[in-house]
């Protein structure tokens, strides 16, 4: 068996869009309402989201016990069932906050739980999955489209959840987020139905010998120093990449007048900006080389670059406010967001299958947690800032515009470290395919 044909690998697609489109209410959607229509500092939906991304510290954890399994599937079912299970008690919260707000936040923390547990369960697998059915050389190729795809899953979900929000309402979101969670799990059960009996030509076996201890690959994984090096540039990168998730529909209601429906379009057009990056960068080739060589290295740095000009200018629409081209703005900032996402997938997905004894599974996790790790601290770093600048400077505009400001520096410091890790990943790979 030659493992994953292109069917196999766009059923693992549906299910990457079924988590994405999950988890886009809890983050984007949930987060714009407690900011606005709740009343709540822009630090509580921000620290609730903070801390799905610590519960997703146990990535590794999962990662390890789906390694040592034989199907991954049944741990992809398990974590889409907490996610969703999660996301429907983080909305009973949100709508409790109004007239009970110690409850409201009590179960809000419940929910966040669930939500980082059942995305680290859910995707860890289904990345090891996807990483350990697929022959390397398609590996790249293969965590681009499922990318795609998940992008695409958050674009029309936060597109189509936007529309039947208007008129906005406590029943209509109620009605609405349980039809995104239901059609998620619906979606996900049909996509990994007998996937693996079908074509799980077990890639990772090649290495032979038993799966080690959990310690014993963590230590593997973080001695090797490609790895190491690609550890820390996922975790400024992403970051980088953050900083933004958590204030930007609050932005938009705040400076702009938006209003809730207005503002989850809003985010659909980011989403969809960064689809067709990603498509662009897919269709280069370059991010399909599996692994890190120089030739990486424009996708990733024009992604960071450019990333950093379109948040410059959006410090300068959020002084000018209403008349400035909002939309265009932020779909080029979603556009240079998946240029150098790709290019960053393809890089992890290579180096998944490239250790000596640790499967997929836990490397996977590994690079999950830095990620994870990541996301925490920059959407709840860049809420925090905000309500900071909010408080001391007395002005919505100037805030978010220093926020901006402080994200696009990072995606310069992002660019930078890429540029060092592909040329010294370079030489050694030279070597490597002249052998």
């Amino acid at each position: 068996m030659t493992g994953f044909g292109w069917t196999a690998i766009v059923r693992l697609g549906l299910v990457q869009a079924s988590i994405g489109a999950i988890v886009m209410l809890a983050t984007s959607l949930l987060n714009r309402l407690m900011v606005v229509e709740y009343g709540l500092a822009a630090a509580i939906p921000a620290g609730l989201v903070a801390w799905h991304y610590a519960v997703q510290l146990t990535r590794p954890i999962w990662g390890q016990g789906s390694d040592k399994g034989r199907q991954r599937s049944p741990w992809i079912l398990f974590g889409m069932a907490l996610l969703g299970l999660g996301a429907v008690g983080a909305v009973n919260a949100t709508i409790l906050l109004d007239g009970h707000r110690i409850g409201g936040l009590v179960l809000a923390i419940v929910s966040f739980t669930m939500i980082g547990a059942g995305v680290g369960a859910a995707g860890t697998s289904m990345l090891a999955l996807l990483a350990s059915g697929v022959a390397p050389a398609r590996r790249a190729a293969a965590a681009a489209t499922t990318w795609i795809m998940m992008v695409a899953g958050i674009v029309i979900s936060a597109a189509t959840a936007g529309a039947l929000l208007e008129p906005y309402s406590e029943t209509r979101l109620a009605l609405v987020a349980s039809g995104v969670v239901a059609a998620a799990l619906v979606v996900t059960s049909l996509a990994l139905f007998r996937l693996e009996r079908r074509g799980m030509p077990v890639v990772s076996d090649e290495k032979g010998g038993p799966v080690p201890d959990f310690r014993e690959a963590l230590a593997e994984i973080l001695g090797e120093p490609a790895a190491r090096r690609f550890t820390v540039f996922i975790f400024v990168s992403m970051l980088a990449y953050s900083m933004q998730d958590l204030i930007l529909e609050p932005f938009a209601g705040l400076v702009f007048g938006m209003t809730p429906g207005q503002s989850t379009q809003l985010a659909g057009m980011q989403h969809g900006g960064v689809l067709v990056g990603m498509i662009v960068s897919g269709i280069g080739g370059s991010a399909f080389a599996g692994r890190l060589p120089g030739e990486l290295r424009s996708w990733i740095a024009i992604g960071c670059l450019g990333s950093a000009l379109a948040l410059a200018a959006l410090a300068i629409g959020a002084r000018v406010g209403p008349g400035w081209p909002l939309v265009p703005n932020l779909f080029a900032l979603g556009f240079f967001n998946g240029l150098f996402a790709v290019a960053a997938i393809g890089a992890m997905m290579g180096l998944a299958g490239s250790g000596e004894r640790t499967r997929e599974g836990v490397r996977m996790g590994v690079w999950g947690a830095a990620q994870a790790i990541a996301f925490g601290m920059g959407g709840l770093l860049g809420a925090l800032g905000v309500d900071v600048a909010r408080r001391a400077q007395g002005q919505d505009a100037s805030a978010f515009q220093l926020i901006f400001a402080v994200e696009g520096a990072l995606f310069l410091v992002a660019a930078w470290l890429a540029l060092r890790v592909a040329a010294r990943a370079a030489p050694r790979m030279a070597g490597a395919r002249g052998t």
